[in-house]
């Protein structure tokens, strides 16, 4: 279902994360005017918007090492070069679907592959489940609050 969400306009990706703002001013017991950046740093929560990056990569992940739902997995085709070696060969990528811009690109077999490509090879490379969530959420976590 996150696949669903993935791209939603910014208006209602605002509207999910006031809830997930008043859920951590609810734990912290702070008052509405205090910064909300620096408890969700606190409570190592992701923004709206990077959890369900992270949720799509997941599976991603799941998927492509046999650990996934085999109808997830089926959307997914390792990305190989045919006639001339080259160093996208060793980057355990995916085959990017186009789409109709009008519709489609937040398909899981369209938006998981490009996600994927955007994902630095340390982590496509991870050996385990654990580390691999680990690594992703540091991740993305950087990349939210600029760290």
């Amino acid at each position: 279902m996150n696949a669903i969400l993935y791209d939603l306009p910014d208006y209602q990706i605002k509207r999910l994360q006031k809830i997930h703002n008043n859920t951590a001013w609810l734990i912290h017991k702070v008052r509405r005017s205090d910064h909300i950046t620096p408890i969700l740093q606190e409570l190592h929560w992701l923004p709206v918007s990077q959890r369900i990056v992270f949720k799509i990569l997941l599976l991603v992940y799941k998927s492509t090492n046999h650990n996934g739902p085999s109808y997830l997995a089926d959307l997914l085709h390792p990305y190989q070069q045919e006639h001339y070696y080259l160093r996208s060969t060793n980057q355990k990528l995916l085959v990017e679907t186009r789409t109709n811009k009008s519709y489609g690109d937040r398909a899981f077999g369209v938006c998981g592959p490009k996600l994927w490509k955007e994902l630095p090879l340390y982590i496509r490379e991870c050996n385990s489940i654990d580390i691999f969530k680990k690594t992703l959420k540091t991740h993305l976590f950087r990349i939210a609050y600029n760290i």
